[in-house]
This record gives structure tokens, C-alpha cells and sequence, in this order.
């Protein structure tokens, strides 16, 4: 029997559970391919707009708003086909029964960071510390 079928919706991971029991993983997976298959309807509609869009304007003003509104538009796209890397990144997490534990200590990564942010790879303290040696060795 499928996880999915004894979930309920009003589902929530609670702190008291075991951690990343069948249940909270089942929760995740399903939050991740909910967020992907978001992402991607958004990818089609964006799609299908460049290609309606990609009609001959005179008025050269008009021309060139529609040419910056078209770059915004691929540097979100680019920025989310990114983001659908790393969902898919951590669906595999998810198969491999890693998932929810921090790549760097190994500790498990609080139930509200990842309800908030499901890609996270890191513990808050974990990602604070890499955030600070970035910054530390970054060339301005």
C-alpha cells in the first residue's frame, strides 16, 4: 500500500514522530513534486507566451520594453530550472534515505526549516557557518 494512501491532507510532520518516518518522507516527496510540477506549468505558460509574443512590433519603444520584459522572463525561468534541480536533487535524497539530514554534520535538519525550504541541504547552523567561510573567501 502507497503512503499516499493513508495520508490525510491536513497531514503536518510534528516534532514528537520519529524523525523522517514513512509519513514525514511521504509529506516531503509529495510537497516536492507538488512544488516541481508548479514550477513546470509556469515553464509552459512562459512557453507559450514567447512564442505568442514573437510577432513584429513597430514602435521601436514598444519593441524594446517587450525585449526586457522577455529577458526578466528567461532569467526566472533559468533561475527556476535551477530550483527544479535541486527538488530533484532531494526527491533522490528521499529514495536514498537521505533526506532531511545535514550534508555537512549529519545531524537532522529541523522539521520547520524543511517544511519552509524542502531543498535544504543544511542544518540552520551549518548553512549560517558555510554562508560565513563564503563571505569570508569571496573576492570583492
Amino acid at each position: 500500500m502507497k503512503a499516499e494512501n493513508f495520508l490525510p491532507n491536513d497531514y503536518t510532520p510534528a516534532e514528537g514522530e520519529p524523525f523522517m518516518n514513512e509519513r514525514q518522507t511521504e509529506y516531503f516527496r509529495r510537497k516536492l513534486l507538488a512544488w516541481k510540477h508548479d514550477l513546470l506549468d509556469e515553464t509552459e505558460r512562459t512557453i507559450e507566451g514567447l512564442q505568442d509574443a514573437a510577432r513584429s512590433i513597430p514602435d521601436i519603444a514598444d519593441r524594446a520594453s517587450e525585449e526586457t520584459d522577455r529577458a526578466l522572463e528567461l532569467r526566472t525561468r533559468d533561475r527556476q530550472r535551477k530550483l527544479i534541480a535541486k527538488i530533484d536533487a532531494a526527491l533522490r535524497r528521499i529514495e536514498e534515505g537521505e533526506y532531511g539530514y545535514c550534508e555537512k554534520t549529519g545531524e537532522p535538519i529541523s522539521l520547520k526549516r524543511l517544511d519552509a525550504r524542502p531543498i535544504a541541504t543544511m542544518t540552520v547552523e551549518a548553512q549560517e557557518t558555510h554562508e560565513r567561510r563564503e563571505k569570508v573567501h569571496r573576492d570583492d
